[in-house]
């Protein structure tokens, strides 16, 4: 099953970490799969909410913007309060082309928030849900601005 808000893998909808009211709900944290939640959470660093994508951009292998979450995370932004939306997809090309096309998507959408992208202390072409904790947590605390 999944979360009908953020599309992790959940055990019951919506999931624990959105009903969760310790939470910032106006961090909205995107990722490309369920384990990079659970890379980032083993963290400690991060209050808000995910957005899982279920993949990355990547026309080799035929997986198009459409075959993402990207429209629920637009529409999810439209109906939510936001101040923060951090792109944490892979430092790889297809996770680099997802991350530009959810910034260009995401231009139109009205509201006062801040995108901004993980820092480059992740190797390029690694993945995240294998960085150790101290890398993952430096890599968000030193989020940037893009755009």
């Amino acid at each position: 099953m999944y979360c009908s808000r953020c599309h992790n893998i959940a055990e019951s909808d919506p999931c624990a970490v959105c009903t969760d009211e310790r939470r910032d709900p106006t961090l909205i944290c995107v990722v490309e799969e369920p384990l990079d939640v659970i890379a980032l959470e083993r963290t400690h660093e991060y209050p808000g909410l995910y957005h899982v994508l279920h993949g990355a951009i990547s026309p080799v292998d035929g997986i198009g913007p459409s075959d993402l979450r990207i429209a629920e995370l637009v529409e999810r932004l439209r109906s939510e309060e936001v101040s923060e939306v951090i792109l944490a997809t892979n430092p790889s090309l297809e996770g680099d082309a997802t991350a530009m096309y959810i910034e260009r998507a995401l231009a139109d959408v009205p509201g006062d928030f801040r995108l901004t992208r993980l820092a480059r202390g992740l190797p390029v072409g690694g993945d995240i849900e294998y960085a150790d904790e101290v890398t993952l947590a430096r890599a968000m605390k030193g989020r940037r601005e893009v755009g």
